[in-house]
């Protein structure tokens, strides 16, 4: 139980009416709902998961709505980001959302972070919430979010969406395991495509979100069975939910009988190659540059070819990455060449791989097509 009913405020009038249909719920009623008013949510990440939660927490009259993000509103979001609109394209994500989820219900008290969800500021947020919703989109964060959830004794409402399949469960509840009980350390660097390189379909985060904000209203109330030590699996072409026993490791290397990870730490290192001698990126204010004075360095696309006819860089020359290693013969190796993919992951495992071989002048365009869309409004 996250909070107490000692000297909960009464619900107005108006509340009484907006959330009737909870107070005809015996496993809600009146004590539930003002349980719900005295709650505070933190989520990190205002993005496809962030998105239904969010509105369904705030349509519920979870009192008080934590907002963890830095981006910016990408058209490219709209395809799964409900929250935000076209007219939001470019504005704050924070910014966006808070409008949107005070409109829906303003007596919901939404509260900006804008700020990457870090080691630094992690306690001092994880501590000012009862409840920790999960709705980052990579390992780093994903880990990060575990830990402190853990080590700041917060339940953490988990979500991950790829492509056609989701997957939720609830970690660092009491005497339940953690994320790191499933998957104790992050993959390697460049294992596992993100969706912005692999695409996931539209409607697959507003499951898993609405689960998400599912789970942290019934550990709001007390209510029914969360899925603590239980992970959900969804495959929306098949429409199938698959339930696993998920049970606590006792040599988890943070919530286990012997704990080896006692603070928190980074882990940015994990998702970027940046090993090669000069590894270094390229802004996409420098290649706009360079191509408008007209001496653009060779630009290689790595993208598959259906990512492509969306929309590619001016005069790049299409190698998916899978292709690469067989196909090095057709670039010059004294050229200086900047890679691009859709957000600069693969680009970077690209380079690595041209740096290896040879190609010392091979750099990575920071942020990939979608930064370069972003910045200079150009498909």
């Amino acid at each position: 139980m996250i909070v107490t009913t000692m000297d909960l405020p009464e619900l107005t009038a108006r509340e009484r009416q907006r959330y009737s249909r909870h107070l005809l719920l015996p496993e809600v009623g009146e004590q539930g709902q003002r349980r719900l008013r005295a709650a505070r949510v933190l989520c990190v990440g205002v993005g496809g998961l962030g998105s239904p939660a969010l509105l369904y927490l705030a349509a519920a009259g979870v009192g008080t709505l934590g907002l963890v993000d830095f981006d910016l509103v990408d058209f490219s979001n709209l395809q799964r980001q409900i929250v935000h609109g076209t007219g939001d394209v470019g504005r704050s994500k924070l910014d966006s959302a808070a409008l949107r989820l005070e409109a829906l219900n303003p007596d919901v008290r939404v509260e900006r972070f804008p700020a990457r969800f870090s080691a630094g500021n992690a306690r001092a947020l994880v501590d000012a919430f009862d409840i920790v919703v999960d709705g980052t989109d990579n390992f780093p964060a994903r880990y990060l979010v575990n830990d402190a959830c853990v080590l700041y004794g917060k339940p953490n409402v988990w979500g991950s969406i790829f492509r056609f399949e989701g997957q939720a469960s609830v970690f660092a509840a009491p005497g339940g395991p953690c994320y790191r009980c499933l998957h104790p350390a992050p993959p390697p660097a460049g294992l596992v495509p993100s969706c912005a390189e692999a695409g996931v379909l539209g409607v697959l985060p507003g499951v898993i979100g609405a689960i998400q904000a599912t789970e942290a209203i019934k550990l709001i109330l007390g209510a029914g069975e969360p899925l603590i030590g239980r992970f959900l699996v969804y495959d929306a072409l098949r429409l199938r939910f698959r339930e696993l026993r998920l049970p606590k490791d006792p040599d988890c290397p943070i919530c286990g009988v012997r704990p080896t990870i006692t603070e928190l730490r980074e882990y940015e290192a994990v998702c970027e190659n940046r090993d090669s001698p000069g590894f270094r990126d390229m802004s996409v204010a420098e290649l706009k540059t360079r191509i408008d004075a007209g001496s653009p360095p060779v630009i290689l696309d790595v993208r598959e070819a259906s990512e492509a006819a969306a929309g590619s860089l001016p005069g790049a020359r299409l190698i998916p990455l899978g292709e690469l290693p067989r196909r090095l013969a057709e670039l010059d190796p004294d050229a200086e060449i900047v890679v691009h993919c859709q957000s600069g992951r693969r680009s970077a495992r690209a380079v690595a791989l041209l740096r290896e071989k040879g190609f010392h002048r091979a750099v990575n365009l920071s942020g990939g097509i979608l930064a370069w869309i972003r910045q200079t409004g150009q498909p």
